[in-house]
């Protein structure tokens, strides 16, 4: 059965290409475009593993992150931080609240798919 993977990024090209890649790959891939929608679909798809944009409408994609430690059946997913800020600038504050790793837009596309497989325990290929 293919990984479950959400991806909540506001920005709709960026978005698309996300889900495009990832489902090229094989993996089983939502998407939502702002928090709320966002914690919806963690609670619909169950996901494997999230992408997450921080710059989203609704509150944030930290707020998201934050919410979703709050809980212990979603903060086991492994959430991975996308951001156009700084990587310097919100690395600590995002692992911190318990993302799994920080990627600054734009993405190398083969680092980002190499740190889905590690995080989802599979091999590389």
């Amino acid at each position: 059965m293919a990984k479950r993977i959400l991806v909540v990024e506001d920005d709709s090209a960026m978005r698309q290409v996300l889900v495009l890649q990832l489902k090229s790959k094989g993996y089983d891939v939502s998407a939502a475009a702002d928090v709320v929608s966002g914690f919806a679909a963690v609670r619909r798809a169950n996901p494997d593993l999230i992408l997450l944009d921080l710059g989203l409408p609704g509150g944030g994609g930290l707020n998201l992150l934050q919410r979703l430690q709050s809980i212990p059946t979603l903060s086991v997913i492994p959430v991975v931080v996308i951001s156009a800020r700084e990587r310097s600038a919100i690395e600590r504050e995002t692992l911190d609240a318990g993302a799994a790793h920080v990627f600054q837009k734009p993405i190398d596309q083969e680092q980002l798919l190499m740190k889905v497989r590690e995080l989802l325990g599979e091999a590389p290929s």
